[in-house]
């Protein structure tokens, strides 16, 4: 991978845990991005010591050291998750076509930027896939002799995405009321388990009882029949499970600080678009036991 030049844009948000942040850029760092764009969002009025912390945070893009065009959205007031997330990744992919994306508690293993990449150019004009991810949450069972596979379900803890399919974000889910009764996902969920879940899930989102981004983002993809590529091998460790964490407050979850694995070049592409049922089914168990 010597000769790997990362010139795919790296989206990077930031917050308040310089501990983590300091992790994840280390691995950009290594990385050398040309260009990286820094998100950040604002100290909460309800905690002092915020303004320290992210005032830290936010000094440690200062090290950047090599060749890099740095572009910075830095909220003064604290917008919450959902607001600077969604407001955050519009800028991103109004200001590039495509980009990696990361948050200050996504470390990736060094090979997730190529794999990345390299998916991002070849699937850039199929409109089919929606997003790449860089998360495996099988467990060690292997689903496929390929170097990753096809699935619905949407992992953003480490992953990547273009300009044409973000065009469907929309935070407030304006589609969901006219779509909700309707028989549509049971073409995506094979599990009566599954379905109860999600339109639960979604219910509640559009209501505004879930304060968060990404569950909005799950429902743009599967609305327009996308599908997301899963690695064959995790390549990306949530590190920020903890009580400071905005969601991943449970630090005895299966999904926390999973260990991560190189990917192996060149890909192996597979041979067929067709998403792994059996690796969904599990996930859905994950989703249903509370573990993501």
């Amino acid at each position: 991978m010597d000769d790997f030049i990362l010139t795919t844009p790296v989206a990077f948000f930031i917050f308040n845990r310089p501990d983590t942040t300091e992790q994840v850029f280390e691995q950009i760092r290594q990385a050398k991005p040309v260009k990286l764009l820094v998100i950040a969002d604002g100290p909460r009025s309800t905690h002092p010591t915020d303004v320290e912390k992210c005032a830290i945070t936010q000094a440690i893009i200062d090290k950047v050291d090599w060749e890099c065009e740095v572009l910075t959205n830095y909220s003064e007031k604290n917008l919450g998750c959902k607001t600077r997330m969604s407001t955050g990744l519009d800028w991103v992919l109004s200001t590039v076509k495509e980009a990696i994306i990361l948050e200050h508690d996504t470390l990736p293993h060094p090979s997730f930027f190529r794999y990345c990449q390299e998916l991002l150019t070849k699937y850039r004009d199929d409109e089919r896939i929606m997003t790449i991810s860089g998360c495996n949450f099988q467990f060690a069972k292997k689903r496929t002799d390929y170097s990753y596979y096809f699935s619905h379900c949407v992992h953003c803890w480490g992953w990547a995405t273009w300009r044409r399919a973000w065009q469907y974000y929309d935070v407030s889910m304006s589609l969901w009321p006219e779509i909700a009764n309707g028989q549509w996902l049971t073409a995506i969920l094979s599990q009566d388990v599954g379905l109860i879940y999600w339109q639960k899930i979604f219910d509640l989102t559009y209501h505004g009882y879930i304060n968060t981004w990404d569950y909005q983002w799950v429902f743009n993809c599967w609305s327009q029949n996308g599908l997301c590529i899963l690695p064959n091998v995790n390549l990306v460790s949530n590190i920020g499970f903890s009580t400071e964490g905005t969601h991943t407050t449970n630090t005895s979850s299966q999904v926390a600080n999973l260990p991560v694995q190189p990917m192996n070049f060149p890909l192996l592409h597979p041979l067929f678009m067709l998403r792994n049922t059996e690796a969904d089914d599990f996930t859905q168990q994950l989703y249903n036991s509370g573990e993501m």
